[in-house]
């Protein structure tokens, strides 16, 4: 089952190449993933018939108990066939249903087969937490697919709503599972039914918020109104997810959890109100519909609103009676939509008042739309008959409940009647339709499945074997079986009451078309979901509004007082801090300590910003003092290196504010702030006291020495940390450092990172003379020192080679890679403060994106190598070789985990560089130009 959803993935992800190569065509290799999964079903035929399971399970998060566990049963087979059978057929229909020139038609295509992988896995799926991630998964690729069209706004609003409501539901529903996992002790679906289950108002809590999110997903009322406007999406997409796949995946929650929990609390009462409630409003709207489309798509949540009411009773009959109809539904419905696609690209409308006379100029689909037709309204011998007549047999001992599916059943009647009568017959005064021919590929799918209903209704013993073992999970005796003909019974007068009714009303439609016109129902669900976002909106804005002043000392202040206010009252309630304390352990960090606090003092009453930025320097150098005074020089390292590059980045920033803060604050705010400054660092005292001395547990970082050696082959326990014990966090942590890069490069000047910029600008020639740096003549005589550039040229490759030393050496001594890049990205720093943007272009002539994605590419790729040698992500291991004339050579393959954080951080500074500093460069110069003819003026007046 895992080799299924690989070859899904590979699929998904091959598609956008394979229809650049093949265009439209490209459906068809792309139909072997979702016809794959219907082989391995088909194969699986004869276990289960016998009621067997087919088992998968694989490590997933062991830490967590969760596992990759697979779990196909009766009704999860059932579902699979559909799912591949139905999704192969769609796809091959696509191929011709699209164009080559189809806007956006590989995206289109690596997600429906996306879809198809997420579903399938599903209804495969034994844990809950496995199951919720596929359920979200559907939802986020049915959210693309909706959206096909982002150019139509019907598109776009169809798919975030149809996203909204579901994910909603989806958040609902996980925590339905969490509650019966926690109980049980474990999320496997199997498990659970095996142990012991809750009671009382804790499972009926449990099993409403479940049923909140299989409700939405299957468009139940009060979430009705998403699917009909859905039907923005192409139709294949309506053919699949809204008849075979995604509104089936609530079907199936609900018949998976009725067996077990059909008795318990609330479920009878939801099931059978919101079902038959959604049933007969539904079909109801249908028969007032004039699209095509829309008429099948309420059509489809009256269906659903069925199979809900049924596959929810928890009985053997209802049981079985429900997963036929499921199987019946799936084929009618999606040969149904698939006909609308055909009747619109060939007829070129879908609205039924221009339609007329197809039944002649297309035979051969009006013959497979009345198949499909005749099953979805219960007509024998196909199998929807089948289905519906179990469905009656299966209530007759809950009259009224009967009664609702009977009434449900002759509107689903009238509206298939309307359906074949709209799209096919002859209309007085409507010209007869022009259509184009249509092609036996672009047939075959719907013909196969309008062929497919027609075989299986004479076939019910068949059915009645494979579908029986997931009927025996219910309450019930089990002497219902499925046929075409049981006698002259109740259930048969039912099924021919609804035929005739449905009929009858549908006659008589010239005359009660006006009355269904003017009753309609009276909520709307989609006004209701515009009223609701609507008001959201609104009280987002207000709040925004009364919060968001754009004032940061506002927001800054905020939030201090709040940390204040909680952990610091919190501090004064419990005092947790430990009673003696020790205030310093040499006098030297008392010194420390006075410069600090002296540069913070001095930081706050500046009125310079340079000044104010180099005391808040000094402060974070004394705070790299400590940690040398403590015994941490890999600390301090970083400590000074980042301290240093921040002043520069300050600095590059500063030099486009004034140098002077304003007047603000007034005397008064600025006594408000010293409070919160006061106030903030006294908590924050008050909260490092009481972690350092509320320890009880022995710290996992005892081990870490001894680990250092053992495991990461190393003695320097804060790289190794890094680099192996603690590798995961650092993947992490380099990855934000990209997204902060990216950033810089992209938001601050609202354009694509750039490359290194022109080498050198042409000069005018002059006299020979001593050149330092190759772009030292480009900066201007009144900002260039000789001095500073003999010294960067003497300096610079030493600094480099030393970044680099620092990077190897770091296993075993003060370094590592973030050191050495911070101090390779200082010496870029240095040939830009002497030479200018030019020079930082003849020191580093690569592009930064290029830099930061090679670093990310080695550090990934690290990981992934440890795998295919048979180790963990990330694991490191030992290497010693023998070269000739250079000795013994100890290598620990983490190095190269390091060298990839080298190059991110060196990319990093390489991008703010060119950001903060060459650009602004440019803004400045070009200002500069701008004033200098009347900088020019004013010196002559």
């Amino acid at each position: 089952m895992l080799v299924l959803l690989a070859l899904h993935l590979v699929m998904a992800l091959c598609a956008p190449l394979f229809v650049r190569w093949w265009g439209r065509h490209a459906f068809y290799p792309l139909a072997l993933a979702p016809a794959a999964a219907l082989g391995w079903a088909i194969a699986q035929t004869a276990g289960v018939r016998d009621g067997r399971a087919v088992v998968e399970t694989y490590p997933w998060v062991p830490q967590l108990g969760l596992d990759l566990s697979f779990r196909v049963t009766t009704l999860s087979w059932l579902m699979v066939l559909l799912v591949g059978g139905v999704g192969a057929l769609v796809l091959v229909y696509c191929a011709r249903y699209f164009a080559d020139s189809e806007p956006g038609l590989g995206r289109f295509a690596g997600v429906f087969v996306g879809f198809a992988g997420a579903m399938l896995g599903l209804v495969i799926a034994d844990d809950l937490i496995l199951l919720y991630v596929f359920w979200e998964l559907t939802t986020v690729f049915s959210y693309l697919l909706i959206g096909h069209n982002p150019e139509k706004r019907a598109s776009r609003r169809a798919a975030s709503q149809a996203l909204i409501v579901t994910t909603v539901g989806g958040l609902a529903m996980l925590i339905g599972f969490i509650m019966l996992g926690e109980h049980a002790g474990t999320y496997r679906w199997s498990e659970i039914v095996d142990g012991s289950k809750p009671s009382g108002t804790y499972l009926g809590i449990a099993l409403i918020l479940i049923l909140a999110g299989a409700l939405s997903k299957s468009a139940i009322f009060p979430f009705s109104f998403w699917l009909p406007a859905a039907m923005a999406a192409p139709t294949p997409v309506s053919a699949y997810l809204h008849a075979a796949a995604m509104v089936k995946a609530g079907i199936y929650l609900v018949a998976t959890l009725a067996p077990l929990f059909a008795y318990a609390g609330p479920w009878h009462l939801i099931v059978y109100a919101l079902g038959g409630l959604t049933m007969i409003m539904a079909g109801w709207t249908a028969l007032r519909q004039t699209d095509l489309k829309l008429l099948l798509a309420y059509g489809t949540v009256s269906q659903l609103g069925f199979l809900v009411a049924v596959t929810g009773a928890g009985t053997y009959n209802a049981a079985l009676a429900g997963a036929t109809m499921l199987l019946a539904h799936a084929l009618f419905k999606a040969t149904l939509f698939l006909v609308v696609g055909i009747v619109d690209h060939k007829a070129g409308t879908r609205q039924l008042g221009e339609l007329s006379g197809l039944w002649r100029r297309m035979p051969a689909v009006f013959v497979a739309a009345v198949l499909a037709a005749a099953s979805m309204a219960g007509i024998p011998p196909l199998l929807g008959f089948v289905g519906k007549e179990a469905i009656f047999e299966a209530f007759l001992d809950e009259p009224l409940v009967l009664a609702v599916l009977v009434v449900g059943a002759t509107l689903t009647v009238a509206y298939s009647a309307r359906f074949v009568w709209g799209t096919f017959a002859d209309k007085p005064g409507v010209e007869p339709t022009p259509v184009r021919k249509v092609g036996g590929a672009f047939f075959a799918p719907v013909g196969l499945l309008a062929l497919a209903g027609l075989v299986l209704g004479p076939l019910a013993p068949v059915v009645d074997s494979y579908l029986s073992p997931y009927a025996r999970l219910a309450a019930g005796d089990g002497r219902y079986h499925l046929a075409l003909w049981h006698g002259l019974t109740l259930p048969l007068g039912l099924s021919a009451l609804a035929l005739v009714a449905g009929l009858l009303f549908f006659h008589r439609y010239g005359r009660a078309g006006r009355a269904v016109g003017r009753i309609g129902v009276p909520v709307e669900g989609g006004e209701v979901y515009s009223k609701l976002t609507h008001w959201l909106d609104r009280g987002a804005v207000e709040l925004t509004g009364a919060t968001q002043r754009g004032a940061l000392p506002q927001y800054l202040g905020t939030i201090l007082l709040v940390l204040v206010a909680v952990p610091g009252g919190a501090l004064l309630i419990g005092r947790p801090w430990p009673e003696r304390v020790s205030l310093w352990d040499t006098p030297l960090q008392l010194v420390v300590v006075v410069v600090l606090a002296a540069a913070a003092i001095l930081a706050v009453r500046t009125q310079r910003r340079l000044t104010a930025m180099v005391l808040v320097g000094v402060t974070g150098y004394g705070t790299a003092m400590m940690f040398v005074l403590h015994g941490a020089p890999d600390l301090a390292l970083t400590q000074f290196l980042v301290e240093t590059v921040t002043i520069v980045v300050f600095v590059l920033v500063l030099r486009r504010l004034p140098a002077h803060f304003s007047a603000r604050p007034l005397r008064s705010s600025r006594w408000t702030r010293i409070f919160i400054g006061v106030a903030v660092g006294l908590t924050m005292s008050g909260l490092a006291l009481a972690a350092a001395g509320g320890r009880d547990a022995v710290p996992i970082s005892v081990d870490f020495p001894e680990l250092a050696v053992s495991y990461g082959h190393g003695r320097n326990v804060v790289n190794v940390t890094l680099v192996d014990i603690r590798a995961w966090d650092t993947m992490g942590e380099i990855a934000v450092l990209v997204v902060a890069a990216t950033g810089v490069a992209s938001l601050i000047f609202l354009r694509p990172r750039g490359g290194p910029g022109p080498r050198r600008r042409e000069l005018p020639k002059r006299r020979r003379e001593p050149v330092w740096l190759r772009a030292g003549p480009t900066v201007h005589s009144r900002q260039r020192s000789i001095v500073f550039e003999v010294v960067t040229r003497l300096l610079f490759h030493t600094i480099v080679l030393f970044s680099i030393y620092l990077m190897i050496s770091g296993h075993n001594a003060p370094g590592g890679g973030f050191a050495g890049g911070l101090v390779a990205g200082l010496a870029l720093v240095v040939r830009y403060l002497a030479g200018g943007r030019y020079e930082l272009d003849e020191a580093a002539p690569v592009d930064a994106g290029l830099v930061l994605g090679s670093g990310l590419f080695v550090s990934v790729g690290t990981g992934l190598a440890a795998l295919l040698f048979g180790g963990d992500f990330l694991q490191s291991t030992v290497v010693d070789l023998h070269p000739p004339l250079i000795g013994d050579v100890h290598l620990v393959t983490s190095i190269f985990f390091d060298i990839g954080v080298y190059l991110i951080v060196v990319g990093l500074v390489l991008d703010i560089l060119r950001s903060l500093g060459a650009r602004v460069d440019q803004q400045m110069e070009a200002d500069g130009e701008a004033e200098a003819p009347a900088r020019r003026e004013e010196e002559l007046a």
